[in-house]
């Protein structure tokens, strides 16, 4: 039997979103200052490319498409 578009989603969505969970879990580990060191800088510009990332994807999902620059 062939997967319909819709299991095929669920399938990956759930796979992907599991990886990118764990992936998060994982960075989650490098805030211990036992065993790294790092500048507020340095945290500021991993979160800002994660919620710039976040926010293109969820665009995506929504169906609206990105603002153009307009004076």
């Amino acid at each position: 039997m062939n997967e319909s578009r819709h299991e095929r989603f669920k399938r990956l969505a759930t796979l992907r979103t599991n990886a990118v969970l764990e992936k998060l879990r994982l960075m989650g580990n490098l805030s211990s200052k036992t065993n790294y060191e790092y500048s507020e800088e340095e945290v500021s510009k991993i979160f800002y490319a994660i919620d710039s990332q976040l926010r293109n994807i969820k665009a995506l999902f929504s169906g609206k498409k990105k603002k153009e620059f307009k004076l």
